[in-house]
C-alpha cells in the first residue's frame, strides 16, 4: 500500500505528462518538503517492482540543462516523466487497503 504522500507526488506527475517538470515543481505545487519528493520519486516510482518482483520503474530521471535568468549560467537538472507503465498505473488501487481475510 502507498502512502497519501507518494499518492500526491503520482497524481502531480500524472496531471504534467510531457511538461518539462522538476522535483522542485513537485514540492513547489504539493507542500511536501523536497527532500521527501525525491525520496518518494525514487523509491516508490524509479524503483517500482511488479507484482512478480520484477522491476518496472513508474517514473524516470531525465538529466536535462536549466539556465539561471539572473546570472546566465547554466547547471544541470533532472526532470522528471511517467513511463508507459507509469502512465497505467492505478494509483487508487495502490493506495487501497489491502484485505485482511
Amino acid at each position: 500500500m502507498m502512502k497519501e504522500t507518494s499518492k500526491m507526488v503520482y497524481m502531480c506527475v500524472k496531471a504534467h505528462d510531457g511538461e518539462n517538470i522538476t522535483a522542485q515543481d513537485i514540492a513547489n505545487e504539493t507542500g511536501i518538503p523536497l527532500k521527501s519528493v525525491n525520496g518518494i520519486v525514487t523509491q516508490s516510482f524509479c524503483r517500482h517492482k511488479d507484482a512478480n518482483k520484477n522491476p518496472e520503474p513508474l517514473m524516470e530521471r531525465i538529466p536535462a540543462e536549466a539556465v539561471d535568468p539572473d546570472t546566465g549560467l547554466h547547471r544541470p537538472i533532472k526532470l522528471i516523466r511517467l513511463t508507459d507503465a507509469g502512465r497505467d498505473f492505478d494509483i487508487e488501487a495502490a493506495c487501497a487497503p489491502a484485505d485482511e481475510d
